[in-house]
């Protein structure tokens, strides 16, 4: 199965400093941040997502950036 990827407008790399080229995928249950310019990446893992939701909002998941 192909996993699918999307682009994240308006993120700038933590590492490379470049604008608009931050994919966000999930991975074995892991939502996961790459830069495709320098490569770098970040995850969390999925019981940190769940515990970021709030209770009445429909929302799949909150990825904050270590």
């Amino acid at each position: 199965m192909k996993v699918k990827k999307r682009f994240i407008a308006g993120a700038t790399c933590p590492e490379c400093q470049k604008l608009d080229v931050m994919k966000l995928y999930k991975e074995n249950g892991v939502e996961k941040v790459e830069c495709v310019a320098c490569g770098h990446t970040m995850t969390q893992p999925k019981d940190a997502v769940q515990a970021s939701t709030r209770q009445f909002e429909q929302v799949i998941g909150v990825f904050t950036p270590e």
